[in-house]
């Protein structure tokens, strides 16, 4: 049996074994929010949050946890373990900043995420399912993460932000570079001494490209978010206009690729993996189940794709009996969240009647809660329903190859077999 001192929540291999929630459920059986010591990998203590009442309390405590920085950091921060330096992110792009300057941006970019937004999209959505599984449904095999899970939430970013057909396959190359910089597969040539070092020069080609796509919005507007983004002013509670400069308009595009791309492929991949494990959940789907808001709040609650945001405290505190002081990086841990048994019965079942879920996928509230939670919604929703339509005995012929990575719960693949069948759409 483990034990707390075996935890090390820094060695990124473990989480290429698994995703590690047995050390979860001993945490919040003895110690919910508890400091972990320094390591070779993070000479710094830093505190993990790991039960579902202590990470809403921490979420509803404003800008005591703070998404940016802290006092002793310089400006340094974020939502990573690893501080970003200043003026890469905290303070700039949206996820790294508290009230009032997050409200700004929000007001700013949520047009192309409402609800009115998602349902004008989900007939395009629809058809794109179609199509991504015409492509791999007469082979009987695919890799489940390239061929299906990664391709619906990477079309419909790029449909919001405006990229051209042509120029898609960059961004899935740099959401894997930006997430994947400490994995074997996606790291750059001669970065294995120097993991950020991938991730740096992903982001740096992210902004150029963000910044040539805005330029090329203002010459050709069309009807996207991008070229909405590139002259959009918002009127502020004092009466002040604001617009995005054009750093934060490029650090805006890296999280919206990242953030969009990256978390729902995972949620489908993870999603897919818990049916297999469930048949007795799959089962109803196959007969012509709907994925109902509940089912899919549940593939969303079991799967948990993003594995922690980190905060930095403002000020001296308590949480859960625990002194956190000013300047302390504070982890919260939403999978351990969402598993919570004084929250859920058979917190390790995926139950797609499971009512009521207040998960914490999206957050535990506040401020922050997901800007593409709509989206997220129906992609599980329209993915699912289709596999379970057309290729009801699925199965998986070998491991997932799981992200050397702590911040999401990643696959990189799941190879996978079915019946073959005809293509819906004719050539």
């Amino acid at each position: 049996m483990a034990t707390i001192d075996d935890i090390d929540l820094t060695d990124l291999d473990v989480f290429v074994e698994r995703m590690p929630h047995d050390w979860f459920d001993l945490l919040r059986q003895e110690a919910p929010v508890w400091r972990h010591p320094a390591t070779d990998e993070h000479p710094e203590p830093f505190w993990v949050v790991s039960s579902y009442e202590h990470i809403s309390e921490a979420h509803r405590s404003g800008t005591l946890f703070s998404h940016q920085t802290g006092p002793g950091r310089d400006g340094a921060g974020g939502v990573a373990l690893n501080d970003i330096a200043p003026g890469r992110g905290p303070g700039l792009q949206m996820v790294m900043t508290d009230p009032p300057q997050h409200t700004r941006y929000r007001k700013l970019v949520n047009t192309g995420f409402t609800p009115r937004m998602v349902r004008r999209m989900e007939d395009v959505m629809r058809l794109r399912t179609t199509i991504i599984l015409d492509r791999i449904c007469e082979q009987g095999t695919a890799d489940f993460v390239l061929d299906v899970a990664a391709e619906l939430p990477l079309m419909a970013i790029a449909d919001i932000i405006g990229v051209p057909d042509n120029e898609r396959h960059l961004l899935l190359d740099w959401s894997n570079r930006t997430i994947g910089g400490s994995d074997p597969e996606y790291m750059d040539e001669g970065a294995e001494e120097n993991h950020s070092s991938t991730y740096e020069k992903a982001m740096i080609e992210m902004a150029t490209y963000a910044h040539g796509l805005s330029d090329r919005k203002r010459t050709e507007p069309e009807d996207d978010l991008w070229t909405v983004l590139t002259s959009a002013t918002v009127t502020l509670d004092d009466g002040t206009t604001s617009e995005l400069t054009d750093i934060e308009r490029d650090l805006f595009f890296t999280l919206l690729l990242v953030a969009g791309n990256e978390t729902t492929r995972n949620a489908i991949s993870l999603g897919l993996m818990g049916f297999l494990d469930h048949p007795d959940q799959w089962g109803p789907l196959t007969e012509g189940a709907e994925m109902d808001e509940v089912a899919v709040d549940e593939i969303l609650r079991y799967t948990s794709p993003v594995n922690y945001f980190r905060r930095t405290a403002t000020a001296d505190t308590e949480l859960g009996g625990q002194q956190i002081r000013a300047g302390d990086k504070v982890t919260l841990w939403y999978p351990s969240g969402n598993r919570d048994e004084k929250v859920y019965d058979d917190p390790h079942r995926m139950d797609l009647t499971r009512h009521p879920n207040h998960h914490l996928a999206f957050g535990g509230g506040g401020a922050h809660y997901c800007l593409g939670a709509n989206l997220a919604r129906l992609e599980l929703k329209l993915v699912f329903e289709g596999l379970a339509r057309r290729m009801p005995d699925i199965a998986s012929t070998g491991p997932a190859d799981r992200l050397r990575m702590s911040f999401v719960n990643g696959i990189k693949h799941l190879p996978v077999e079915f019946t073959p069948s005809e293509p819906v759409l004719v050539p």
